[in-house]
């Protein structure tokens, strides 16, 4: 089912302008030239933006980009960056298909993906974004030694994506099938929050891209 498009959308995000970058091909290979920021990280299907200016709040020095495809749903993390006063976030609205375009080859250090769609049927396993086709796009855009933070609430998925990496070339550094057991870790997104509070595990894993 389509989502309905929200009233005054585009006012809404007119009034974020600073903050959402429209032609991210021009920023391919010069994302921190006038900016004082270490290194750039990059969370694909961000949403509403919770995990994206949480994270970029405990970390001031790096510069943080948000992709989200969804206008419906971006607007609400462009509002609410611009309403805490995050100076160090920026926003994408585009598909992650073309992140080539976007960064140049090694220039993001991180890439967060959190909680996207597992896509479980055998035949759609092509859209899983921890899946070969998108695999291949994150080795031309991060560093050596750079990393991809993944969890999810999907077991099957998890267990897709773990031999994915490893096929791929990506060292498994941390792996996790219960991340909050003993009690909260790191920001959370909103679906992670409901989540734990429904009692689900949420799986986690953090990979290091080793260019050969």
């Amino acid at each position: 089912m389509r989502m309905r498009r929200k009233r005054r959308l585009d006012e809404r995000i007119n009034g974020c302008e600073s903050l959402l970058v429209r032609e991210p091909e021009n920023n391919s290979g010069h994302w921190l030239d006038e900016l004082e920021y270490k290194e750039l990280r990059l969370e694909l299907g961000c949403g509403k933006g919770l995990f994206t200016v949480e994270t970029a709040k405990r970390e001031p020095d790096i510069l943080f980009i948000g992709l989200e495809k969804l206008s419906n749903v971006i607007v609400t993390a462009l509002e609410r960056a611009e309403q805490e006063g995050v100076q160090n976030v920026r926003f994408i609205n585009r598909l992650a298909d073309d992140l080539p375009s976007f960064f140049a080859f090694g220039e993001v250090s991180r890439i967060y993906i959190n909680f996207c769609d597992p896509w479980p049927a055998n035949k759609h396993k092509k859209r899983r974004m921890t899946g070969s086709i998108f695999l291949e796009l994150y080795k031309q855009i991060l560093r050596p030694g750079g990393e991809i933070h993944f969890k999810t609430d999907d077991l099957q998925l998890f267990e897709f994506s773990l031999e994915e990496f490893e096929r791929f070339g990506f060292l498994l550094s941390e792996v996790t099938y219960d991340l909050h057991e003993t009690g909260t870790v790191g920001v959370m997104t909103d679906y992670e929050i409901k989540f734990h509070e429904l009692g689900i595990p949420i799986c986690k894993c953090v990979v290091q891209y080793r260019k050969k």
